[in-house]
């Protein structure tokens, strides 16, 4: 069945700007945490500092700029409006490369790797590293359509991915991602191995053999601990979109400053405070948050852990270990988590061809140090040119 694409460009209206502005003008503040630092969530003094500068200093437009410099379409798959950013390279023999972001995390967290992996040579590279890059926006994130019936969960996102690929001509390709990308990727490598050459995944999700959890070593022991900290002290995020998307979704799509709270926290302490940056700027945090407030997405993005989220803590914890055949690359980043080791990854993915473990770097490497990351994709698809 041919797939229907149509050119798309990204223009907010200024009145919905204003709107913000106002809004974060009217804002109703709570009192300070009785916890010191962290330890109730987000502090006062945080969020009011990165409402501030949205509502006096942050532009969109740069933003929309950055997106609007990329061809872009919206492709209607199973009924659904997917949108996507399709960048081909100058170079004949790029490879396809189709890369899926997660949750806080947009099309916008991976723009600014479009250049880079279209045109290595502009910076730096060589001819022989170049790719065609599509970034598609997941169901219910930013300018794709919501959906309004459950299914679109991360098994019909990696079918919609397979069919808008081969709808883009591409008849062999690889696939990347992080957070949810991870998940997605993973399942096109199983669901459409004919024409994926392999799959980058910062970081692959699998766990121990749980027969022979007697066995770990210092570091599995290490990462399991503090997956156990994460899940103890941070997750009620998680468990909120996985339980009662809707009824989140009302304060969030009401509340800029509340929006910027709750994706904040994660923007702000899932980066790695040792990196070169120190974490991520006010601009990408706000480059996120503006992305999800003005396309109402938070009710419908938090769906995606209700269809979803079950399935992939059971790779994390490794009772799901449903392989993956097709070539494997992994990137590690200190401060993420999971943090797997190598023989939890190759008991899920027996063909890992690449792995390198980086001394800095968090959640979202694209931002935090994008030029790791390129050279990741670029070493691990060069073994399958």
């Amino acid at each position: 069945m041919p797939v229907d694409v149509e050119p798309y460009r990204v223009h907010v209206p200024e009145s919905e700007l204003a709107e913000l502005r106002a809004r974060l003008a009217r804002t109703r503040w709570p009192e300070a945490a009785t916890a010191p630092g962290w330890a109730h969530g987000i502090p006062l003094h945080e969020v009011q500092s990165l409402c501030g500068y949205w509502a006096e200093e942050y532009d969109w437009r740069a933003a929309e700029a950055r997106l609007n410099a990329v061809p872009q379409y919206l492709v209607d798959v199973h009924g659904l409006k997917i949108h996507l950013l399709h960048a081909r390279s100058p170079h004949p023999d790029a490879m396809p490369l189709v890369l899926t972001h997660g949750w806080p995390g947009s099309v916008l967290e991976l723009v600014d790797l479009i250049t880079p992996l279209t045109d290595p040579v502009s910076c730096g590279g060589t001819a022989e590293d170049a790719f065609d890059v599509v970034i598609p926006s997941l169901p219910g994130y930013g300018f794709s359509a919501k959906p309004d019936h459950p299914g679109w969960g991360i098994e019909r996102t990696a079918a919609a991915w397979a069919e808008i690929m081969a709808a883009l001509g591409y008849t062999r390709y690889g696939a990347a991602g992080s957070d949810w990308g991870t998940s997605v990727s993973s399942l096109l490598g199983a669901l459409d191995g004919e024409h994926v050459a392999g799959v980058h995944l910062v970081p692959p999700l699998a766990g121990p053999d749980p027969a022979a959890t007697d066995e770990l070593t210092d570091s599995e022991r290490q990462a399991l601990a503090d997956l156990r900290q994460r899940g103890t002290s941070s997750s009620a995020y998680s468990e909120a979109h996985r339980t009662a998307p809707q009824t989140v979704g009302y304060a969030l799509l009401d509340s800029p400053a509340g929006l910027c709270a709750w994706m904040g926290e994660k923007l702000l302490s899932w980066t790695d405070p040792a990196g070169p940056s120190g974490g991520l700027t006010r601009d990408q945090i706000l480059d996120q948050v503006t992305l999800y407030w003005l396309t109402g997405t938070a009710a419908s993005s938090a769906r995606l852990y209700a269809e979803s989220i079950d399935r992939v803590s059971g790779s994390i914890s490794g009772a799901d270990a449903d392989q993956v055949r097709v070539p494997v690359g992994a990137s590690i980043f200190p401060a993420e988590l999971p943090r797997p080791s190598r023989r939890w990854v190759t008991r899920r993915y027996p063909d890992l061809r690449y792995w390198k473990e980086h001394d800095r770097g968090g959640h979202f490497p694209a931002l935090e140090v994008p030029e790791l990351l390129i050279a990741d994709l670029r070493a691990f698809f060069r073994l399958l040119r």
